[in-house]
């Protein structure tokens, strides 16, 4: 009898993940990206406003530095805190744009900005600390303090401040479990962009407190009024501050995988330390594109934030003409974050209406947190030309059903 007639049958086991993986969240726009293209290999047309990406291509010159870099072999491991040149590239940046003295050895590159996020809380973050981060706000801040079993303390951003936190409210949110604040200027979803004042107040509120604030910057270069300024600048917070920036949103690199932060010395070497144990060090090839991207031409960067603006404005007037909507005006990154109360539908709902009967794939404004319930979140990274058509698909939903 052959061998494969006398086995017994394979015995099935439980799949037992461990406790923590339930509170690990997601990033929601990848999982409408999904649906929306499910609808489209169907046949239906969708007018894509749920994903947080640039729709420009890369910068010549930098896709060119990274082609240059792979016929001269930059295809093998790099130190895990990056590149040498390109740690000096980014510090020399920081220094003249923060207004501080910042040394190579404050910056650690990683593939993309969320590490930054994920290592700094298991860098600093016990069991049982707590959190205070914004919501509505980057999903994935909650979804880390969750992991780790710490408490997240949401600070709430309101509309009548244009998304700006209030300083008074994150004073009554500290407590001597608070290990971190987290603060993202200019903010996904909203558009918010936190004021000189704002930062100053912020700061003034913790100083003597022993905590450690990581400020996501991600969105430094897409402001279309007024300035960015950062915590990092405040007399006495460069070694209290965490600044995650990167390429994918100045430099339309998100396919590309490179971010960094840049904080003390010491921390800086425990951080490389939990790359070193994740994936070992960022592409070599992309680290020498972004040397280009820092010290080559910038003039794609004000073009396309200067895009961004014109779309920013005929979204947002066009939205305000809609029953049901209300629009504020956002001050930077390349979001919208429409009041839909006068509706009368939940966010989720209408999101799912929008997209499923409309064509128009955007984000419920629960998304980001509970506070983000009734509005919804569009990014404006799209065609003028996709965003009217936007526009003109939610109006017509609209009249049918409101």
């Amino acid at each position: 009898m052959p061998f494969f007639l006398r086995m017994e049958p394979m015995t099935q086991f439980e799949l037992r993940l461990a406790s923590r993986m339930a509170r690990l969240g997601t990033e929601t726009a990848f999982e409408v990206l999904n649906r929306a293209r499910t609808l489209e290999r169907e046949g239906k047309q969708i007018v894509h406003l749920e994903i947080g990406e640039p729709d420009f291509n890369t910068p010549a010159n930098i896709v060119e530095a990274a082609a240059q870099a792979l016929r001269k072999g930059w295809t093998h491991y790099g130190p895990s805190a990056g590149l040498p040149e390109l740690r000096e590239a980014i510090a020399e940046e920081i220094s003249r744009t923060r207004g501080i003295s910042c040394s190579s050895n404050e910056v650690v590159v990683v593939p993309g900005g969320k590490p930054i996020i994920f290592f700094s809380i298991l860098a600093l973050v016990e069991e049982g600390d707590e959190v205070i981060y914004p919501n509505p706000g980057f999903p994935i801040y909650e979804s880390m303090i969750n992991y780790i079993g710490a408490r997240p303390v949401p600070i709430r951003l309101r509309e009548e401040r244009d998304f700006r936190l209030d300083v008074d409210e994150l004073a009554s949110l500290i407590s001597d479990r608070t290990k971190l604040i987290i603060i993202n200027s200019p903010q996904n979803p909203t558009g918010g962009v936190l004021s000189r004042s704002d930062i100053h107040d912020i700061a003034e509120t913790i100083a003597e407190k022993n905590i450690l604030v990581l400020s996501d910057e991600i969105y430094s270069r897409l402001i279309f009024e007024g300035e960015h300024y950062s915590i990092l600048t405040v007399p006495g917070f460069k070694d209290r501050t965490i600044l995650l920036d990167g390429f994918s949103k100045t430099y339309a690199m998100t396919g590309w995988r490179i971010g960094y932060g840049v904080m003390r010395a010491d921390l800086a070497a425990h951080l490389t330390r939990l790359v070193t144990n994740s994936n070992s060090c960022t592409a070599s090839f992309t680290q020498v594109a972004g040397i280009e991207a820092i010290r080559g031409d910038q003039a794609s960067v004000e073009n396309m934030r200067a895009e961004f603006q014109r779309r920013r404005d005929e979204f947002v007037s066009g939205l305000n003409r809609i029953r049901g909507f209300s629009c504020r005006v956002p001050r930077g990154a390349f979001y919208v974050f429409p009041n839909i109360h006068e509706t009368g539908w939940k966010s989720k709902k209408l999101a799912d209406a929008l997209l499923e009967e409309a064509g128009v794939a955007c984000l419920s404004g629960t998304a980001f947190g509970d506070f983000g319930e009734g509005y919804l979140r569009c990014s404006i990274a799209n065609s003028l030309e996709n965003l009217h058509t936007a526009l003109d698909r939610i109006r017509q939903w609209t009249m049918r059903n409101l």
